[in-house]
């Protein structure tokens, strides 16, 4: 008989509802078995067989709990994954994994110490369009890779009175709401940079937080660019890619957040892209080519099987606190560019 992992989720937001608590339902080893939230009506309309809790408290005390996924605001991360880990649990964080590089660096211990797992939801590195650049760049493509932009741009002039990261607090605003996806990946296809250089920016009429970034990111012989912003009405390239024998651009979002969002499931034709990315090559005296690049499906559930494989196969996780922590740094390092004006230097 297939062993299954009894799942508390903290939080019943729009991240929880659409992400977190469709892909642990979707993934056979898992079993979503009681959510924390004050909205206990909110949960049975979607979740009528979970049980809703009102602690946090609580949910860590039972010992049928194998897995905590924490999916609430940013500044509650740290101390709720804190006493989930000492109540023993396995624990998931909704990225980033808190809002200081101090917080996520005690987990990372903690963890060690209570030998539990401890990993960050970075979904987007299972973006259909990131498995596709992926692919371009391991297949040598677009030769060496000399720079790279990615944005995740949209237009939302209005500022939300009821989201809790466009309010003035710890770990609000779009550098920690966007930033850890693009910096996840660049890590990913790059390692590290040499330095960073990050501006944030209020551009709406009534913004209290930061709601454009432009951070640029410095490599041997590479410069990587990444942008999000909120009044982009004009679709821009989600990534736009040049190399020594090449280009690669995309235009259009993974579907996948769309779909959830819509409160779609996953099937067999899951995150199939109907946007793939086209690719420009040096044809010697032919001038250039153009084609489409592939386009693996993106797949959300693989973040959630590879966490139930972690735990039961003792595969490492899909991702580690390390990758969480190399992320950490460079929103911290960011925040401090954008404070002095100027490059900081990390090598």
């Amino acid at each position: 008989m297939t062993q299954t992992l009894k799942v508390g989720l903290v939080g019943y937001g729009m991240a929880g509802k659409a992400f977190h608590a469709p892909l642990i339902e979707a993934t056979p080893a898992l079993e979503l078995t009681a959510v924390v939230s004050g909205d206990a009506d909110k949960v049975k309309a979607d979740l009528p067989s979970v049980e809703v809790l009102p602690k946090a408290a609580m949910l860590f005390a039972r010992a049928d709990i194998d897995l905590v996924v924490i999916v609430t605001p940013n500044d509650t991360h740290f101390a709720l994954a804190k006493a989930a880990l000492g109540a023993g649990k396995h624990v998931v964080v909704d990225k980033p994994l808190t809002i200081t590089l101090s917080e996520a660096r005690l987990l990372k211990s903690l963890a060690t110490n209570a030998q539990c797992m401890l990993s960050v939801f970075h979904n987007r590195r299972w973006d259909s369009d990131f498995l596709a650049l992926q692919e371009v760049i391991a297949a040598g493509e677009l030769g060496r890779v000399a720079s790279l932009e990615s944005r995740f741009d949209r237009f939302r002039p209005m500022v939300p009175a009821d989201r809790w990261c466009e309010r003035h607090q710890p770990g609000s605003g779009i550098w920690y709401d966007l930033g850890p996806h693009l910096l996840d990946q660049a890590i990913l296809l790059f390692g590290m940079p040499k330095a960073v250089f990050v501006e944030l920016s209020a551009l709406r009429d009534g913004a209290q937080v930061d709601d454009d970034f432009l951070a640029m990111l410095a490599y041997d012989h590479k410069r990587v660019v990444l942008q999000a912003g909120t009044l982009a009405a004009e679709e821009t390239p989600r990534f736009r890619v040049n190399g020594t024998r090449g280009s690669f651009v995309k235009f259009g979002l993974d579907p996948q957040e769309g779909w959830l969002k819509e409160g779609r499931r996953p099937t067999p034709e899951w995150g199939v892209d109907p946007w793939p990315g086209r690719l420009t090559l040096e044809n010697g005296e032919a001038g250039f080519s153009e084609r489409r690049a592939p386009s693996p499906p993106g797949d959300y559930l693989a973040y959630y099987a590879g966490i139930a494989s972690a735990l039961l196969e003792g595969t490492p996780p899909p991702v580690s606190v390390d990758e969480a922590i190399a992320v950490m740094t460079l929103l911290e390092v960011g925040l401090d560019s954008h404070r002095q004006k100027r490059w900081i230097n990390l090598k």
